[in-house]
């Protein structure tokens, strides 16, 4: 049989952190086989490896930002095939990151290269219409939100549901540490403006603004770890505020509320119970484009999950210091909403059901290889 390859892309910060779960349950299934990789310092920490590319290179968000850094792209997506040629994997893995990985994938069928994808593109919240490419170049599709699988049946093409595997991350953070924070008499309010420079710079001084009334609060930010402090600093931070770097999680179980960027952060943010305010800005014409090719009623997955509105969302021109600071009192202690966003937060634990989704999907791909 010989070893077995596996090559796996991730492009994103999440990305990282659900590839060196999944390497990790793998590795612990079978201890024989061979990863090359697209990630970051975590699937790096997993296998002793270096990454072929590092996320921090790899992340452009918004159409305009695409288009600018399109020759990039283009330059990697060639180099991505080579690489790939060159390993002969058995297997590639692709993990979230569709404008990249389904122009791969579609390759790689090409080639004759089983192709695996994890955690699906959202293309139930726009360009629905790249399901049918799905179809043709995925030989296993898994997902992670319950909601998927039903929307993958519309199109009759059968995907496995494997649970979401924050849930395994966030247990097992519990199960291993403490908080790092305390000894302070003061609560925390953290902030956790997304892990691209391009996002940062367009909400974190928005966040900064609002929160300024707030000193009887501790502030902490959750630095993006492949940014440096100077890109932090360079903003006008309130006398008092830290930034701190890799303890998103740390700062997150010992918040009382948070002001957080769209995006995995705020299931991350949910499953820790915090309230949250959910902030989203982007470039006025990437904000023009999405609206018209967009057809989710919600930006947080924590709504979308619920299907309701439970945490506020305040999007472009409503994400401003004002709005902020007020939606913030709302779920602080003694505010109106609080109770009935943590009372949401139960029910949603609920619907994701229990853990386990790295190890199901390690299983799944060794089966596939097999």
């Amino acid at each position: 049989m010989g070893q077995k390859r596996i090559y796996i892309i991730a492009g994103e910060a999440s990305g990282d952190l659900h590839g060196s779960n999944l390497i990790k349950s793998l590795q612990q299934k079978d201890s024989t086989l061979d990863f090359r990789f697209w990630g970051g310092d975590k699937m790096e920490a997993q296998t002793q490896q270096k990454s072929v590319k590092h996320i921090r290179d790899l992340a452009f968000m918004g159409f305009a930002e695409v288009v600018m850094n399109l020759r990039t792209i283009l330059g990697n997506i060639n180099f991505c095939k080579q690489d790939i040629l060159k390993y002969k994997p058995d297997a590639i893995v692709m993990i979230d990151y569709p404008g990249f990985n389904l122009r791969i994938a579609e390759w790689a069928k090409t080639q004759g290269i089983q192709v695996i994808y994890y955690v699906s593109p959202q293309i139930w919240a726009w360009k629905q219409n790249r399901v049918h490419k799905i179809k043709k170049v995925v030989d296993k599709m898994f997902v992670i939100l319950p909601f998927e699988k039903e929307f993958y049946q519309r199109f009759d093409y059968e995907v496995e549901y494997v649970g979401h595997p924050l849930l395994d991350a966030i247990q097992q953070y519990k199960a291993n540490n403490h908080p790092q924070f305390e000894n302070e008499e003061k609560e925390i309010i953290a902030l956790l403006p997304g892990s691209r420079k391009q996002e940062i710079s367009r909400k974190l001084p928005v966040m900064l603004e609002a929160i300024k009334d707030f000193g009887q609060y501790r502030v902490v930010i959750a630095g993006a770890p492949s940014l440096d402090e100077d890109f932090y600093t360079s903003f006008p931070l309130p006398e008092g505020t830290e930034i701190v770097f890799g303890k998103t999680y740390d700062v997150l179980n010992v918040a009382t509320a948070a002001l957080v960027t769209s995006g995995t952060a705020t299931l991350e943010t949910a499953l820790f119970k915090v309230p949250q305010v959910v902030c989203y800005k982007a470039s006025p014409i990437s904000y023009h484009i999405a609206k018209r090719l967009v057809k989710i009623k919600y930006i947080s997955l924590v709504n979308l999950i619920l299907d309701k509105l439970s945490v506020v969302e305040l999007i472009q021109g409503d994400c401003n210091p004002k709005r902020i600071a007020k939606e913030l009192k709302a779920v602080l202690p003694n505010g109106n909403r609080r109770h009935q966003v943590l009372e949401d937060y139960q029910n949603l634990s609920q619907i994701l059901g229990g853990g386990g989704a790295s190890d199901r999907i390690a299983e799944g791909i060794i089966k596939t290889i097999n």
